[in-house]
């Protein structure tokens, strides 16, 4: 079931605690201090040879010890396959108190300095169920599509990570930094909070503040919001707006220079409409939204 090649890497596996992993419904238990050594676990049905078993348990036994409620991953190998996918062989290592089973999960290979190299997600729930303090090894298939750039040659310096939901945050340009007094910070936060949920790699624009101006421009600023687990740069950006009766009163194109969108987060920006672009005089902000013009 596992081709193994030796090798050797630097690597430094860090332990995340379980409630950054596992399902809401799974108890995890509290944190300790204590230092847990684990064991290999390898169910009878994988009939995996006594060799890989050997070699296996001595990588286990060279892992870092975990503390109560870890969990990681410890990577052993990485090898490239015919194709340009490659292969990575790691053990998933829990201290949790209580057996544990996991679902779709997103793995990411690091390379050094952290520097995202490839990520995927991958059906965890063929590993089983993995006994407390436990190590259950694992071969991921990285596909070259899954690169974040060619890889003309394997790093020497690797790691596998889970990838951790962050709560989508707010991201504010230096400038807006320095013009924002802690009010207004706070009130853009609050909407960024309970706005509606972003799909997985969606970006949408949602409307903050709208202004018709006594010279007939108008100024909106809307929030630009990134679903994506990578940053966004945009150079050109054609936006509508709709006021309260659906009607489209305003168009234009706008043009931003090094404007980027940080990976799961929602930047501000304000646009200004010249008169020319407004479509309607009696405008009804009342309620209004921004969009993207396809």
């Amino acid at each position: 079931m596992f081709k193994f090649s030796r090798g050797s890497k630097k690597q430094n596996n860090k332990a995340i605690p379980a409630e950054d992993v596992l399902t809401p419904d799974m108890e995890k238990g509290e944190a300790g201090s204590e230092e847990i050594e684990t064991a290999l676990s390898i169910p009878d049905e994988w009939n995996m040879t006594e060799e890989d078993r050997y070699v296996y348990a001595f990588h286990n036994s060279q892992s870092p010890k975990l503390k109560r409620n870890q969990i990681s991953i410890y990577g052993m190998e990485l090898n490239r396959n015919s194709g340009n996918s490659v292969t990575v062989t790691g053990l998933i290592r829990s201290t949790v108190t209580q057996n544990i089973t996991f679902g779709e999960a997103t793995i990411l290979l690091l390379g050094a300095n952290d520097k995202l190299l490839a990520r995927k997600e991958f059906d965890l729930s063929r590993l089983g169920t993995i006994p407390t303090n436990s190590a259950r090894p694992w071969n991921f298939e990285f596909s070259e599509r899954d690169f974040v750039e060619e890889m003309d040659e394997l790093p020497t310096e690797w790691k596998l990570a889970f990838e951790l939901k962050t709560e989508h945050r707010l991201d504010l340009e230096p400038s807006w930094e320095k013009a924002l007094d802690a009010k207004a910070r706070e009130a853009l936060e609050k909407i960024v909070e309970n706005a509606p949920e972003l799909k997985e790699n969606e970006v949408n624009f949602l409307g903050v503040k709208a202004d018709l101006q006594e010279n007939g421009n108008l100024i909106v600023t809307v929030l630009i919001r990134n679903g994506y687990n990578r940053g966004i740069t945009l150079e050109q950006v054609p936006l509508g707006i709709r006021d309260a009766s659906n009607e489209e009163v305003a168009r234009g194109s706008f043009k931003l220079n090094d404007f980027t969108v940080k990976a799961n987060t929602s930047k501000p920006w304000t646009f200004i409409f010249p008169k020319e672009m407004v479509k309607k005089e009696n405008l009804d902000l009342s309620r209004w939204t921004a969009y993207p013009i396809q």
